[in-house]
């Protein structure tokens, strides 16, 4: 089984790279946010219980969104493996998501984290604006603010996965297929192994 963490700021073409490498490798696409809304939607007890924090303004503890990734490990016994996106955020959510999959005698094989500019970001996240209709892409304090909070949260969880040899960064400019080719050649020599 190949687990891999796909890292990168707002408008660095993580969703399309995402797409292309569950394509072509097979993995499930693991998205907390979808977790949550299909959980919810479920009614299962964890969604229930996300619900009722999520109700309140508040946001879900990590053992509820850790108890939603293992019931997704559980219910794809024959995945190839795992992308996910969007977790871990912070290096106790890191710690916690690496214990879990002990418990199921897996890992994290990589974090890829795609590398942009700020300047390229707030270039490509204002044309995404013009036509995305999300507000919070037609901003550009919004927009330097998300990434600066990025940067502040993902360094960490980064500094995590650097003490097991597991980060790579991935030069997120350029063409799409040059991208998708610089993912692909750091999953293969790790497949590999």
């Amino acid at each position: 089984m190949f687990n891999l963490i796909l890292f990168g700021p707002p408008g660095s073409g993580k969703g399309t790279q995402s797409e292309k490498l569950i394509a072509k490798y097979g993995l499930k696409h693991l998205s907390t946010g979808d977790l949550l809304r299909s959980e919810i939607a479920a009614k299962t007890p964890l969604g229930l219980e996300a619900k009722n924090i999520m109700d309140k303004g508040q946001l879900v503890p990590d053992e509820v969104v850790i108890g939603m990734i293992s019931s997704a490990l559980d219910a794809n016994p024959t995945a190839k493996g795992f992308l996910f996106d969007g977790f871990p955020r912070t290096g106790a959510q890191a710690q916690a998501l690496d214990n879990l999959l002990e418990l199921k005698e897996a890992s994290i094989n990589v974090m890829l984290a795609l590398d942009v500019s700020e300047k390229e970001l707030v270039k490509r996240l204002l044309k995404r604006g013009e036509t995305s209709g999300r507000s919070d892409d037609t901003n550009e304090h919004v927009i330097r603010a998300r990434i600066t909070e990025y940067h502040n949260k993902t360094a960490i969880v980064a500094e995590y996965y650097r003490q097991f040899n597991k980060v790579v960064l991935i030069k997120g400019e350029g063409s799409v297929d040059d991208i998708f080719a610089a993912l692909s050649k750091e999953i293969d020599e790790r497949n590999k192994e």
